[in-house]
């Protein structure tokens, strides 16, 4: 079992950056392959961005890539996301997301979730 955390959503201004960081909790976060989705209103959670489970390898969805930089801390069992050049089209709910998959099929199946933070965007 993992429990997921999500923080530092919030208002931010068009061109903008942000920081979320999402806290994991329970087996060993290192184990896991990690990800960041994202909701945003009216429309169905999508990929925004991945990393292996030592951090060696990232995949972004083509509408971040960059501009998203996903890593992660396994000392402190965290993982962040780095967003930068914030576009109105980015608001939504971000969901952190951990998978016993490999990194490249973390799409196809995710094992925990967090409950998610709100971004903002604004013009």
């Amino acid at each position: 079992q993992v429990q997921l955390v999500e923080s530092g959503g919030g208002l931010v201004q068009a061109g903008g950056s942000l920081r979320l960081s999402c806290a994991a909790s329970g087996r060993t976060f290192s184990s896991y392959s990690m990800g960041w989705f994202r909701q945003a209103p009216g429309k169905e959670r999508e990929f925004v961005a991945a990393i292996s489970r030592i951090g060696g390898s990232t995949y972004y969805a083509d509408s971040v890539k960059g501009r998203f930089t996903a890593s992660r801390d396994n000392a402190k069992n965290t993982l962040y996301l780095q967003m930068n050049s914030l576009k109105l089209e980015d608001t939504a709910v971000y969901y952190c997301a951990a998978s016993d998959r490999p990194v490249g099929t973390i799409v196809s199946g995710v094992d925990y979730w967090g409950k998610g933070t709100l971004v903002t965007v604004s013009s």
